[in-house]
């Protein structure tokens, strides 16, 4: 079994806080508590797509925003593994997690482009969403996300003062 390859994006604003969304309630499918329901924006890459295109598409779909700006990328690709009782039910048990290249994006728009509801005429993958403190990321994630969390904000952390 491999992994999926996908990216994640940290959506910055101007004062370095970070973009985080609440994941739609999924908490019997995915086990997930209260605690743990906030995350970055993130998802699979398209046969043919290259990674920050993909970003970009991801960041659109799951939040309807498009201004922005490239910060960074990670050099490298970052795994996780999905607990085993749920790589059974989630992407049909072809893959046992996500290998991710992660990208740090500059929000330069304003705050009405955010669109949750209905990003991009595409189903919405949070309900609720907020500007978090890097800082604090890590601890907002389910813990098999948490390692790649630590990485992520370690590596884009000078971002994180306006």
């Amino acid at each position: 079994m491999s992994y999926r390859p996908c990216v994640g994006i940290m959506l910055l604003n101007a004062q370095g806080m970070v973009f985080v969304g609440r994941r739609k309630s999924k908490r019997s499918a995915d086990q997930i508590d209260a605690e743990h329901e906030w995350q970055m924006p993130q998802g699979g890459i398209d046969d043919g797509e290259t990674p920050y295109r993909a970003a970009l598409r991801e960041l659109r779909e799951e939040t309807g925003v498009r201004s922005v700006s490239f910060l960074a990328e990670t050099s490298d690709w970052l795994s996780y593994d999905l607990p085993g009782d749920l790589t059974k039910k989630t992407w049909k048990g072809r893959f046992k997690g996500q290998t991710q290249k992660w990208f740090a994006l500059r929000f330069t728009g304003m705050e009405t482009e955010i669109n949750i509801a209905s990003p991009d005429g595409h189903k919405p993958e949070f309900d609720d969403w907020r500007w978090e403190r890097m800082e604090r990321l890590p601890e907002l994630i389910v813990p098999f996300k948490r390692q790649v969390y630590e990485t992520v904000c370690a590596r884009f952390a000078t971002f994180a003062s306006a």
